[in-house]
């Protein structure tokens, strides 16, 4: 499989925590270790503006589902609502007592979930503000949530080596999934919702059945931690980005590594794919984000 980067975005001042792309426009976004988030034209490359408001770096961006708003969260214990279009801050969401690493949007909109090394993950009504529930279960700090595409899941992973599902309107633990050795950083649901992705300090990426718990696939290549999963439009291809440099993708079908990237200097915390087109974009310590298009063939 060739590869072609289609931009290349220089920072120049910070590292990259991690990225997003709008659903509507051709706008990224990148969470940044210098406490700001930069929004980028990825077609052209066009610097957009800088949104400062958190007093700490950045770990997070997420658009809401209808690309209206941008949401980020940092190590300092908030997450932030913005209108990116004018760079207005809307909202700020306080409740969590450590670093909120990841954070996602129900598909309806309404209702935003977030993690943090509290060990907690929290509900929210985003529009209000009001903090709707707390789940606890984990034994360490979460590292990240996802809500499955019909709104009924969480997935949250954690440093206790667990997965874990949730009931989202009940708060109820569905189950828990063991199998990773370390560490698990990362998880995201395929588009269908019927798969879950996972990515640890074990160096693996795994694929699960979350209906059954089962463990389906487990993909190995990367020769340190793996930081961010990530699923295709279609479902039928992952990528993952480690602190290797590397940049792995994956045919979700057979396990078949597909093709690797590795044109980043330093560890690549974030990798994302775009909602309906067949590209996606990376972040690292190098200061770079790249967005690329791979050439795919018939599979």
């Amino acid at each position: 499989m060739e590869n072609v980067k289609i931009q290349f975005l220089s920072q120049q001042s910070s590292g990259i925590w991690s990225v997003a792309f709008s659903p509507q426009d051709n706008i990224l976004a990148t969470a940044n270790q210098n406490k700001t988030i930069d929004l980028w034209n990825w077609q052209t490359g066009e610097f957009i503006r800088t949104l400062k408001g958190h007093t700490q770096p950045v770990l997070s961006v997420v658009y809401s589902p209808d690309g209206q708003f941008l949401a980020s969260s940092g190590s300092d214990s908030v997450i932030k609502l913005w209108d990116w279009r004018t760079g207005e801050l809307i909202r700020t969401l306080e409740g969590h007592t450590k670093p909120i690493r990841s954070f996602a949007f129900s598909s309806d909109g309404q209702t935003l979930i977030s993690s943090s090394w509290d060990k907690t993950i929290k509900i929210w009504n985003w529009q209000t503000g009001k903090l709707i529930r707390t789940l606890n279960g984990h034994s360490a700090g979460v590292f990240a949530v996802a809500i499955s595409p019909d709104g009924q899941t969480i997935a949250s992973v954690s440093k206790d080596k667990t997965i874990k599902l949730w009931n989202l309107q009940t708060g109820e633990l569905i189950r828990s999934l063991e199998g990773h050795l370390d560490s698990v950083r990362t998880v995201t649901f395929s588009p269908n919702g019927r798969q879950i992705a996972t990515g640890s300090n074990d160096r693996m990426v795994k694929l699960w059945n979350p209906e059954t718990g089962e463990l389906i696939r487990t993909f190995e290549g990367h020769t340190d931690l793996v930081n961010s999963v990530a699923f295709s439009a279609d479902g039928k291809t992952l990528v993952s980005a480690s602190q290797d440099r590397a940049i792995r993708l994956w045919n979700t079908n057979t396990g078949q590594l597909l093709n690797t990237f590795s044109e980043h200097s330093a560890t690549v915390n974030a990798v994302a794919f775009h909602p309906n087109k067949q590209i996606f974009v990376s972040g690292s310590w190098d200061k770079t984000v790249k967005v690329w298009q791979p050439i795919f063939e018939s599979f």
